[in-house]
């Protein structure tokens, strides 16, 4: 066991390196008179780790230049869509500002006399011809003589008493009812103003096809029940298409659809306007031009 021992030693021993004595270094030369000694330099053109150390000190550099790059052209491509929108927003606020000036209750006809009202006044109607129709029957029966004087003078009296309770300035002494003439007139009254207003509001151009545009803030504009309006704005016909009063109150509905919207799209412009100012984009936060 001691044999062994001392043969691993002296193995491990001998593969230990061994410092042996050599010559001496040879001097070096030395430079001639006039002569400078040269500076010793090192090309560093093979080696690898310098090339590597330079190019790693030049990336991060690079990387932060492409960076920036990239930051810029995003930016400018979000201002540039930033004033797109802003500029489409601010083309609708022009183009359906009218319909802030809606009169809701002219449109909505709240008078307006509704069928029952009309029936009653037209029976009232046919009843004061008929009596007078047969008071002037009676009249005229005793011109021929099928009747005595004093019957025909008496239907004559009956007859133009009849007729004086149906002139107007009479009628309202005895009662406070609307005649079915007067539920007429109101009717067409009514009418001829919202028509008279809805022109107003479509002005040249048209107001309802235009405020189909603000369909993204209210899809209800897109209802295919508001296909006609659309196109009879679109033809410049609109305020004389309205003869019923269905008409009219679908065309106020789509006043009261488009009033949503472009309540919407102003504060969409608005905060758009704000975004932009924060971000110091002066060309999309440049204010409006007024209008003419």
């Amino acid at each position: 066991m001691a044999e062994h021992t001392s043969s691993s030693q002296d193995r491990d021993a001998s593969r230990e390196p061994v410092l042996r004595p050599g010559r001496a270094a040879d001097p070096l030369p030395q430079p001639r008179d006039g002569e400078a000694a040269a500076p010793v330099t090192v090309a560093d053109d093979g080696a690898p780790g310098t090339t590597a150390d330079a190019a790693s000190a030049d990336s991060p550099a690079e990387h932060e230049a492409e960076g920036h790059g990239h930051e810029g052209d995003a930016g400018q491509v979000a201002q540039a869509s930033a004033a797109a929108r802003q500029r489409r927003l601010r083309l609708l606020l022009r183009q359906c500002d009218r319909v802030l000036l809606m009169d809701f209750n002219l449109l909505a006809m709240n008078d307006w006399p509704d069928n029952f009202t009309l029936a009653a006044a037209r029976r009232r109607r046919d009843l004061w011809l008929t009596g007078a129709l047969a008071a002037a029957a009676v009249f005229l029966s005793g011109l021929t003589g099928f009747v005595p004087a004093w019957l025909a003078g008496g239907g004559f009296g009956a007859f133009v008493i009849i007729l004086l309770l149906g002139l107007p300035a009479i009628r309202r002494v005895y009662t406070s009812r609307p005649s079915y003439l007067d539920l007429l007139l109101r009717r067409h009254r009514l009418l001829a103003d919202a028509r008279r207003h809805a022109a107003h509001l479509e002005g040249k151009e048209g107001l309802v096809w235009q405020c189909v545009g603000m369909a993204e803030y209210n899809p209800a504009l897109k209802n295919p029940r508001f296909s006609g309006l659309v196109r009879l704005s679109e033809q410049r016909a609109l305020p004389r298409s309205l003869t019923r009063r269905e008409h009219v109150r679908l065309y106020l509905i789509f006043l009261l659809e488009a009033e949503k919207a472009y309540a919407k799209v102003q504060q969409a412009f608005f905060e758009g306007h704000q975004q932009a100012i924060d971000r110091g984009w002066e060309q999309v936060a440049a204010e409006p031009e007024p209008r003419a």
